[in-house]
């Protein structure tokens, strides 16, 4: 734990029948040992974990033999559009366009899969989120929306192995590398996954942001949230947190980022895919201002195995989905603040961790050539995360309205986004 290599994928829990489980969720959130583990079962959970290894060249050619396209920041793919649902009840109860709802519903409606593996917020426990197989369209719709707090699905995988029938899977980039694993040696746990989509990632936020965010309005108890929501309402959607006492609490998404810097996952930081570069789809916000103004929501859609493509083409014409062409050059740089803090940031971190003789994951590729003004602007990055992340920092800002606060980062943000502008794109494509 201490060397943050573990992004709480989930699967050593999930393939250990009970020896591993995840203690304190709403804190530290790491994997510990309960049971015995004999060697083959060690042997397995050491191959399963994404955290420390990941080959990424060589799941390339095993995944995606065929593939007409690549790139170092995209990875392969078959093509690239802007989208969005179609079914507006799909689409406004989503995080942006409901591209994949529409999937998930749409493959469940014409019977090529039995359930999706996802994630939802706990009924039991409503501040957290949990893993499950749904299996109808109001199972796919409540699972809707991001949920930015640390998640572990393929804890799951007991459940997965055991299912009758065919699954889709929906997971974050090191979710989805940890299943490729598994499914490169056959192992029985992932066998009827089907189809694997998911989000674009940035980074995992710890509990101790929602506790945090509660205090900053007085309230002590986790425990009284009745509903929690990071993307509620119309697009781009609010942070929203509805109490047991009836009482409402909402900030703007863009406002409720200033919660990153003082509560990211480490581990976030070392991950070098944003846009999930092992799904047979993968999507995200179409990050531009050309759609942001249109408000619904717009995604930027990359279909990356043919099965992925067919999939799309069929939606496309039974007119469920919407899809329009998209350069790859436009792409990146729709998300070059993604790729840069991905594609380079993380590279940079990696290389001063090894200079300092600390364990670093192996993707067995890596990009070079940065400018002296990129270095030093990763040392600022990392240099605000150190000291934001201390507990005298998160208690500072606890005293602060988070509707001030929110406008405050906004603004610092959107300043610091012009002033490194062209560090970020310079030799970007």
């Amino acid at each position: 734990m201490k060397s943050h290599l573990c992004n709480r994928c989930g699967s050593c829990v999930g393939l250990s029948d009970g020896s591993v489980r995840f203690k304190d969720k709403t804190g530290s959130y790491g994997p510990e040992i309960v049971g015995k583990i004999d060697d083959e079962l060690a042997g397995k959970l050491w191959y399963a974990c994404s955290g420390q290894y990941f080959d990424f060249p060589e799941f390339r050619k095993k995944i995606f033999p065929d593939s007409p396209s690549f790139h170092i920041y995209t990875g392969s793919y078959q093509n690239i559009y802007i989208g969005f649902s179609k079914d507006e009840e799909i689409r406004q109860n989503a995080a942006s366009d409901g591209i994949i709802s529409s999937i998930l519903i749409y493959l469940l409606e014409k019977k090529e899969i039995d359930g999706a593996v996802t994630l939802r917020m706990s009924p039991k426990e409503p501040w957290m989120n949990e893993p499950f197989i749904a299996t109808n369209k109001n199972e796919i719709l409540d699972a809707a929306q991001s949920k930015y707090t640390i998640n572990s699905v393929n804890e799951i995988l007991a459940e997965v192995k055991n299912f009758q029938g065919k699954l889709a899977y929906i997971g974050l980039p090191g979710q989805v590398q940890s299943i490729r694993k598994l499914q490169s040696i056959n192992d029985p746990s992932v066998r009827n996954i089907k189809y694997i989509f998911g989000p674009f990632y940035g980074n995992t936020l710890h509990f101790s942001s929602i506790i945090s965010f509660l205090k900053s309005y007085g309230i002590n108890d986790y425990h009284d949230i009745k509903k929690l929501y990071f993307r509620y309402g119309e697009w781009p959607g609010n942070m929203r947190i509805e109490l047991k006492n009836g009482q409402i609490i909402e900030l703007k998404k863009f406002h409720a980022n200033y919660l990153i810097p003082f509560h990211i996952l480490k581990n976030s930081l070392f991950c070098t895919d944003l846009s999930n570069e092992f799904t047979d789809i993968s999507v995200d916000d179409a990050w531009s201002s050309v759609y942001e103004e249109r408000g619904n929501g717009f995604s930027l859609v990359i279909s990356r195995s043919l099965n992925g493509q067919k999939i799309l083409d069929k939606m496309k014409k039974d007119g469920r989905i919407d899809l329009m062409p998209f350069q790859i050059n436009k792409a990146i740089e729709m998300h070059s603040h993604g790729y840069d803090l991905k594609k380079r940031g993380a590279f940079i971190i990696i290389k001063f961790r090894k200079w300092t003789n600390k364990i670093v994951p192996d993707y067995g590729y890596t990009i070079k050539g940065f400018s002296l003004k990129r270095y030093l602007m990763e040392i600022l990055i990392s240099f605000m995360f150190l000291i934001l992340g201390t507990k005298i920092a998160r208690w500072s800002v606890e005293q602060l309205s988070p509707k001030f606060i929110g406008k405050v980062f906004e603004n610092a943000r959107t300043k610091w986004k012009k002033s490194t502008r062209k560090i970020k794109r310079q030799n970007l494509n």
